[in-house]
């Protein structure tokens, strides 16, 4: 069925439908690891630091902290103890920018319609602010950065090609623009995203259709809070590692309760503690498959 839009899908580089067969993905990071693992939802640095000395205790290696708050919501020395512990671990750290439409005086957001809007900037006063972010960011050591907005991806993409950024600042496309299939992941690709963060419960062959179309890692969640369904996929970890390299496995969120969530000492512990299983997961099913370890080249481990 539909043989001929499957033959001009081809042309475009784009899979000619879901692969069903599930290929594995020969694609790697940089130093040749298969996987990452990434903690979303670290909201606090006292979280951050709980959950990194858990993660040594375990002896298991968190390769990206990301943070999902709102930088703008933290003050400069909050930041910089980010900044601090991330660099003494050796781990990639991302700020999200803002201010975003759930912080915005709009309420159509918190209306039935609002997961439309989700976290996309509302004007071009708050598309300045959110590079206002970026930069007051980048000024206290950060290097990376979390997109909630495919039209502030334009913009922060042609600034960085253009060096009005700098050049060695890292994005992140976040899930909560929703985005599912192939043809979109081009798109955010050629807008400057260096990866993609897709919506949380795609199959795997789906998965395999996203790493055919685009060559940047993928961040794919393998277990979620009850705020975003709250399902929780260890066991498909190996699975997904396999199809979707280089990849980062984003884990930890279960033991909250959202994304947006303030988290505590105790959060970062558990996350830690999740973090060691989807490792232990992959470790023992797909034993061929290794992991990234602290302080890679390509990581965007912050100044101090």
């Amino acid at each position: 069925m539909f043989e001929e839009t499957r033959k001009y899908a081809k042309k475009l580089g784009l899979p000619t439908g879901d692969l069903f067969d599930m290929p594995t993905s020969d694609a790697r990071f940089p130093d040749g690891a298969s996987f990452r693992i990434e903690i979303p939802t670290v909201n606090t640095a006292e979280a951050v630091e709980s959950l990194l000395n858990t993660a040594t205790k375990n002896n298991v290696t968190i390769n990206r902290v990301t943070e999902t708050y709102g930088m703008f919501r933290h003050t400069r020395e909050e930041i910089k103890e980010y900044c601090r512990l991330c660099h003494d671990y050796g781990t990639e750290l991302l700020l999200s920018i803002g201010p975003r439409a759930t912080y915005d005086t709009g309420a159509t957001v918190l209306s039935s319609q609002g997961v439309r809007i989700s976290y996309r900037l509302r004007g071009m006063e708050q598309v300045l602010r959110a590079v206002e972010d970026i930069k007051r960011g980048y000024d206290l050591g950060c290097r990376g950065f979390l997109i909630y907005d495919e039209g502030m991806m334009w913009l922060v993409g042609q600034m960085r090609k253009d060096g009005a950024l700098p050049g060695d600042i890292i994005f992140k496309t976040s899930a909560h623009l929703g985005h599912c299939n192939p043809c979109s992941f081009k798109l955010l690709e050629s807008l400057g995203a260096d990866s993609i963060n897709p919506v949380r419960d795609l199959s795997i062959p789906m998965m395999a259709a996203l790493r055919a179309a685009v060559e940047i890692p993928l961040d794919i969640h393998t277990d979620n809070p009850p705020a975003s369904g709250g399902f929780i996929r260890v066991y498909e970890a190996p699975e997904i590692v396999r199809v979707a390299a280089p990849v980062h496995c984003k884990t930890g969120n279960s033991v909250v309760a959202g994304h947006g969530q303030l988290t505590s000492t105790v959060d970062g512990k558990r996350m830690a503690d999740q973090a060691s299983i989807v490792v232990e997961m992959v470790n023992t099913y797909l034993p061929e498959a290794t992991q990234t370890l602290k302080g890679a080249e390509d990581l965007a481990i912050p100044v101090i």
